[in-house]
């Protein structure tokens, strides 16, 4: 067993007893975080899941990384498509009282990748035209969305760390919004749970300026005038269970 995989002190369960299907490191990634109100943000999650909250406020998620090293179980690199940007929106729910992600949208960059994430897992990813530059300490990230059937959206972020590297403390905010380890989501009225490892964050403050926002037009833009909560993690490398469906 992988030396990361025997350490699970910090998960709040067990990891699944079924073998996980791939790995995948996530690289330059920034969690950029809005409060929203909780009335909001219910009515666009799927009615079987409970939408999670912190201190009785809702939180959603724009998370922009580089993804690298895509390996299936037992195999090399996966063939054109090991490589590639993600951007992710994205809000925290329970069901049956086990924490989680819940996804609005996947964008990526590369269309192989999101044929296939679409298929094997169900998950709403979409196509976009994406760019990631690193410059003078900054990183620089764009996505235009392209998918058809899916609104436009835009995103232009630069970005980089202000702090020393930290372990978030169980309790605070920075844990509940970055220790998640499974996503949630629904077919029809059936609800499949898609199970993640990972060792805890390493994480470290970080600075914005923010050029364009505009990827959750289903939520009225006055919630993004406010400053986002902001975390940086420069490497993390993640192990992938297929979707399960829960009974």
């Amino acid at each position: 067993m992988n030396q990361e995989l025997k350490q699970t002190d910090h998960r709040p369960y067990p990891l699944p007893s079924s073998p996980w299907v791939m790995t995948q490191t996530w690289d330059e990634l920034l969690f950029m975080h809005y409060p929203i109100p909780t009335e909001e943000l219910q009515k666009h999650i799927p009615p079987e899941l409970e939408l999670d909250t912190y201190d009785g406020t809702g939180w959603i998620g724009l998370v922009p990384f580089e993804m690298n090293q895509v390996r299936v179980h037992g195999l090399p690199k996966v063939p054109y498509a090991h490589s590639f940007l993600e951007l992710n929106v994205r809000t925290y729910v329970t069901y049956k009282g086990k924490p989680g992600v819940y996804f609005f949208t996947l964008d990526a960059n590369h269309k192989l990748a999101v044929k296939a994430a679409r298929t094997l897992f169900s998950l709403p990813y979409v196509h976009a035209d994406m760019k990631m530059k690193k410059a003078n300490g900054m990183i620089d990230y764009k996505s235009e969305r392209t998918h058809r059937g899916y609104p436009e959206a835009s995103f232009h972020v630069s970005y980089r760390p202000t702090s020393p590297v930290f372990t978030a403390t169980k309790g605070s905010i920075e844990d509940w919004l970055t220790a998640r380890y499974c996503l949630w989501t629904t077919k029809g009225n059936t609800v499949y749970r898609g199970d993640i490892h990972h060792l805890p964050w390493d994480l470290q403050q970080a600075e914005a300026e923010i050029k364009i926002n505009k990827l959750a037009p289903f939520l009225p833009e006055l919630y993004f005038d406010t400053e986002p909560l902001l975390l940086y993690s420069k490497s993390i490398r993640a192990y992938v269970w297929m979707l399960e469906r829960v009974e």
